[in-house]
């Protein structure tokens, strides 16, 4: 997988990528169309990504990559059970409010959980051990009772993650259930 934290022409075509298949969608979508967005002709594109196909799992690689850090900072923070489980749902989520947006988001759902599945699982798997990890630290200091193992705690959050952002009609709505759902979780875990 290419690495685009530091290359400014793959941030410019994931970014062009990006805003093309929220646009039109990713079966409209040309290579013509990304190439244009990201300011390069489409023999230079190709010679970045074969087809739409591997840039969209380069898509979503970014995006787990970018997760994973973000709720791993969230998580370190200072905070209460609650606000640590919100802040992190919330910054894992950063990015989704282009999809819901879009009259093309679940297209581009579903055209990721197809094409790259085997990033899809990665990624939640690596979200759900962070989740899991900081369950137990927070556990072993006495801040949270886990009335389950911690994987499997952390394996229900992110799967309730999942099903708000198929599921919310906005942003707002998204951001709103989000934020109940970390209450819940914060309330059900804290230690009185």
């Amino acid at each position: 997988m290419k690495d685009i934290s530091t290359d400014p022409k793959q941030q410019a075509i994931l970014g062009s990528a990006f805003q093309a298949f929220a646009t039109y969608g990713f079966r409209k979508t040309s290579m013509d169309d990304i190439a244009r967005g990201a300011g390069m002709s489409r023999p230079a594109l190709y010679q970045h990504y074969r087809n739409k196909e591997d840039i969209c799992r380069s898509l979503v690689q970014h995006h787990y990559d970018k997760a994973t850090t973000a709720v791993s900072e969230a998580l370190c923070a200072r905070g209460s059970v609650t606000e640590l489980l919100s802040a992190a749902m919330l910054k894992q989520g950063e990015g989704i409010a282009v999809l819901l947006a879009s009259p093309h988001g679940m297209e581009l759902l579903d055209a990721s959980s197809s094409m790259a599945s085997d990033l899809v699982d990665a990624g939640e798997g690596a979200l759900q051990a962070l989740y899991a990890e900081w369950m137990s630290q927070e556990a072993a200091k006495g801040r949270v009772h886990l009335p389950g193992g911690a994987s499997e705690i952390a394996a229900t959050l992110t799967t309730a993650l999942k099903g708000v952002k198929l599921h919310a009609p906005d942003f707002e709505v998204y951001t709103a259930r989000v934020s109940l759902l970390a209450a819940i979780a914060g309330a059900g875990l804290s230690i009185k």
